[in-house]
């Protein structure tokens, strides 16, 4: 399957946006059973980062320190797809996001280098 993500825009700061990342071509479930789902940011001129992993078979998920609290990551296995709700987004939260899949477990699929499939991206900016 392919991810393709979706739901990006421009925002103010303090709203709320739901990221999401639907398969195309095979489902989630055929490909991805037993993958970690992972979301990232990309800012201009920085690392990509992580931000939240989620286990698609099970749901375990995962954050990265500075989003606990703002971000929250789920998954809807009926609709194949996977959500990254984005709450109080500040202009430092700008960026592309990717959606990705990790053939490792998420309690440890943290980097970029854990994941070897990966979305297009979705460009969310926030003005301040």
């Amino acid at each position: 399957a392919q991810l393709v993500e979706s739901g990006g825009g421009l925002v103010q700061a303090g709203e709320t946006l739901t990221l999401s990342c639907a398969a195309s071509g095979r489902s989630f479930s055929a490909d991805f059973s037993n993958f970690a789902m992972g979301w990232f940011r990309q800012a201009p001129g920085k690392e990509r980062e992580f931000l939240a992993v989620i286990q698609w078979n099970d749901g375990d998920a995962y954050y990265a320190d500075p989003v606990k609290g703002r971000f929250s990551i789920s998954r809807d296995i009926g609709k194949d797809s996977v959500f990254l709700r984005l709450a109080d987004l500040q202009p430092e939260d700008t960026g592309i996001y990717f959606c990705a899949a990790s053939p490792f477990i998420a309690l440890v699929a943290k980097t970029a280098g854990h994941y070897d499939h990966w979305g297009q991206g979705t460009l969310v900016t926030v003005s301040s």
